[in-house]
Parts: C-alpha cells; structure tokens; sequence
C-alpha cells in the first residue's frame, strides 16, 4: 500500500515501516560513532519501543554490545492498516540486533499488568539469568492497577488556580491563548497512580524476588522538570507531582537493593518532540523556541544523543555517577543552562503568528513529529508500494 501521513490532532494514525527502520538505523548509526561503552551486557527496558526508550534500548546494544529485553505495548499491522510506530521501531531494531549477533527478544503486552511482568521474568531465567541494567521509560495516559482492576487515568492539569498562557497549534502555527482548569484531589492522586513510581517499584521487586538482578544491579527512570514558562501547568501541576513521586522511589528502590549493591536513579532528560509532549499545551512552542536557540548554539540534541551522552558521560564513565543536590542525574544542563533560558523568557514574549516563523523552529518540530511515525527521512520512497504487514520477529517467530 501507499502509505501517507493522516493526522488527527496531535496524532498521527498512520506510520511508515520503512521510515520507522530508517529512523532506527540513523540512530543505531549515531551510536556505533560515538565508540563502545564499557557498560551493562543485559538490559531490560521497559517502555521500549519509542523515544527515549528506543533510544536506550539501542544505546544498550550498539554502544555497550549488550542482550536487550524490551516490553512495550504496541499495535501490530493489519491488511490494510499499518501498525503503530513502536512496532515498526522495534521489528527494525530486532532486525539489526540480529544482523550484528546480538540477544534481542520483545513483549508486547500490558508492561502495568502481572501477566507481562511473569512473561518477562521467565524470558530472562531462560535467557539470561540475570539483568544489570534496568531502564524504566513508561509513557502511558492509562494504568489498569494490577491489584485493584481500578482503571486510572493521568490528567494534565495546573494545581490551586487556572492557567492561561500562550500555545501553539504545530500544524498551522497559529499561537494562541489557552486556560487549563485546575485540578481536583481525584486528578491529582489518579496522575500519581498512572505515572509516579508505584510500578516502577512493582518490576524492581518481581525481579528481585526471583533473584534476577546481578550484583550491582542499576535501575533508571526518566523525567523532565522543565522551565518557568511550563512550570504551572507540568512541574507544578499533576504530572509534576507524579514525576516528585517517581524521584522520591528512586531512593526507596535504592535502599530495597541495598544488599546486591544496587542503586536507582531518576534521569532529568530534554524536553523533546513526543507523543506525549505534543499533547502538552505550552509545550510545543516551548520547543520550538528552545530548538532555535540550542540548534544555533550548537548544543540541540535528540532522544538518542541526549541517552547517548547519559550513557558514555553519566552512568558509564570514571568514578561517581554524578547527581544534583536531590540524586538526579542532569542530562537536561544544556536546556536549563541560564543563558539558553533567559533567550527563551525573550522570545517566549515576542512569540506570535507573525513572529514565530522567524524566531522559533516550527519547522523542526513538525519534522521531529513526522519523524515520530516514520515519515520525513531522506532515502525513504514515500510514493513506493509497501508491505505494512512488518513483523516483530520474537514475538512472532
């Protein structure tokens, strides 16, 4: 079939296998570039299949040559209707694992549920033994609790007050004003069940149980605090207390890993073009601005060369891992360095219709988005007949 991009909102309801295997290529290349990194040899990402998750994922295999284990939750082709991008990512990814003599299996399933988490606990007895290196990467607006059959989901909502700022429709580029309702207790708690760091101490603890961690055992999950200018609406509202609850499990999962040397840490990351943040009012025209200015200070980085720099220059160079005054890792410096912040508090106040295409990066982003769902690289015939029926080759062989 012709595949073309249909979009509804900021989603896009196609995706391109072909792009998709180009863009984990691109990325695979970047990282054999960089050189071999002296880290883990069995990784289990969790969340795997997208953004920073991929880029892990690959980071693991082509940079530190390791055995990956990744679970994700993806929609598989049908005749006729492509699959989500993650699937096409990660049959891409399995692919070249494979061509290079590397362990690579996937689970596609419910990563929340019980089910998924005993399926990847009898993957890893079978095949590895043990994992050294956890990655949790978890980006999902729903959580059916394993426990409760309570079905939880997050809302992305400022605390105490109404917030109204300048957004961005990326499609058109018409900047506007939008008012986000505070929320309530319900919002709140919901929002930490769905994204804080209950599961993330679930997989830790299934696995610890089996004694599938090896001695020194590290686990990492990401998040993002952002600037001034998102502060109400994300560190300060729901999400921002999900993610104080993720960073305050680091330390509790630390402690429970204590006696095989283990330790867990929250890596702050970039704000980028994702699915998730392209739901975020205010987000996307943070972005584009932000994009202009570290793209002509030469600093911008994507997924893979933000995970890339985590890997060589945090968790795998000489000496301490090192961490701000609350345990994290920072590999969001560049974004919140001040003079890259003050240029964007500038910009932010002369952003409009008119003004955006010359001091933002609209451009950019909307390539990043394209990119997303596999359209947009060069070498890619995007008129040629394709195959959408691409298949993920562990979970389908």
């Amino acid at each position: 079939m012709i595949i073309e991009p249909r979009m509804r909102g900021f989603i896009c309801l196609t995706a391109h296998p072909k792009g998709c295997e180009q863009n984990v290529k691109n990325q695979i290349d970047y990282v054999k570039s960089k050189g071999s990194i002296d880290g883990a040899k069995r990784v289990l990402v969790i969340g795997a299949s997208t953004g920073f998750g991929l880029a892990s994922r690959i980071s693991s295999a082509f940079g530190c040559n390791a055995s990956t284990i990744g679970v994700f939750f993806e929609k598989p082709p049908t005749e006729g209707k492509t699959a989500s991008p993650g699937w096409y990512n990660s049959a891409a990814f399995e692919n070249e694992a494979h061509k290079a003599g590397l362990y690579a299996k996937s689970i596609n399933g419910d990563a929340f549920s019980k089910e998924v988490k005993q399926q990847t606990i009898d993957m890893i007895k079978a095949d590895l033994g043990q994992i050294d290196l956890i990655i949790y990467s978890l980006a999902s607006p729903v959580r059916m609790h394993p426990e409760t059959g309570v079905l939880h989901r997050s809302t992305l909502k400022p605390i105490g007050s109404t917030f109204t700022n300048k957004t961005v429709d990326f499609h058109t580029g018409n900047v506007s004003q939008v008012s986000i309702e505070p929320a309530n207790q319900e919002d709140i708690d919901n929002t930490v069940v769905v994204m804080g760091g209950e599961d993330w101490t679930m997989w830790i603890d299934a696995l610890k149980a089996e004694n599938l961690l090896a001695d020194g055992a590290t686990t990492i999950a990401y998040s993002y605090i952002g600037p001034a200018v998102t502060e109400a609406v994300y560190r300060k509202g729901t999400i921002g207390r999900a993610k104080d609850h993720l960073e305050a499990t680091a330390f509790t999962i630390t402690d429970s890993l204590k006696d095989i040397n283990g330790k867990a840490y929250v890596s702050v990351n970039k704000a980028l073009v994702t699915q998730a943040s392209s739901a975020i009012p205010v987000i996307p025209l943070y972005i584009s601005l932000l994009y202009k200015i570290m793209k002509a200070d030469g600093i911008h980085e994507g997924c893979i060369e933000q995970i890339q720099r985590l890997y060589s220059q945090r968790l795998y160079s000489e000496g301490e891992i090192p961490t701000d005054e609350n345990g994290r890792i920072r590999i969001d410096d560049w974004e919140m360095r001040a003079d890259v912040q003050e240029q964007v508090a500038k910009l932010w106040a002369e952003a409009t219709t008119e003004t955006l295409p010359q001091i933002g990066d609209l451009a950019g982003y909307k390539q990043d988005f394209l990119n997303l769902f596999g359209f947009g690289f060069e070498g890619v015939d995007y008129d040629a007949d394709t195959n959408e029926l691409v298949m993920v080759e562990s979970i389908n062989s």
